[in-house]
């Protein structure tokens, strides 16, 4: 979602009067400080990087998400099963790391539901998000398309 932003729309709030919504800047340092956060105490996952880009333009952000997303998933990649029904601490009660990384993909869908409304409020035309949605057309049994922002990527 962090694409479709540009760099003017960083200090954008959804109300302007109202500091409890975030900026879109501010949304894009929580989920990389989040992230962060939740790998490296939760999950025990540590890439070695500071969360946020040096410079906070949204070109950097996406390249510090995706290098840093990019380490985890090769963590992650080394895995076994037991690895992932150890005990972690979340918050203040003790979960499995499938629990923790459950909650954690939620929290993102979440930040990205977020992102897609400040879209909205931009006026800005919006691509599919998981299949056919309003923003591309309606409904998938009215044949409305799929429209993806960036090229579909298979693993191989």
């Amino acid at each position: 979602m962090w694409s479709e932003f540009s760099d003017e729309d960083l200090t954008v709030r959804p109300n302007q009067t109202d500091p409890r919504g975030r900026s879109v800047r501010e949304q894009m340092v929580h989920q990389c400080v989040s992230e962060d956060l939740w790998f490296r105490n939760m999950l025990g996952i540590d890439v070695h990087a500071p969360p946020l880009p040096e410079q906070e333009t949204r070109i950097a952000f996406i390249k510090r998400y995706a290098e840093d997303s990019g380490r985890r998933l090769a963590r992650l990649r080394q895995t076994d099963e037991r690895w992932w029904e150890e005990m972690r601490t979340f918050f203040d009660v003790e979960r499995s790391r499938a629990w923790v990384m459950t909650r954690r993909l939620t929290h993102t869908s979440h930040h990205r539901g977020q992102q897609m409304a400040m879209l909205r409020m931009l006026g800005r035309d919006l691509h599919s998000n998981y299949g056919p949605t309003a923003d591309t057309g309606g409904l998938m049994q009215n044949h409305a398309p799929t429209i993806y922002h960036m090229p579909v990527w298979t693993r191989s």
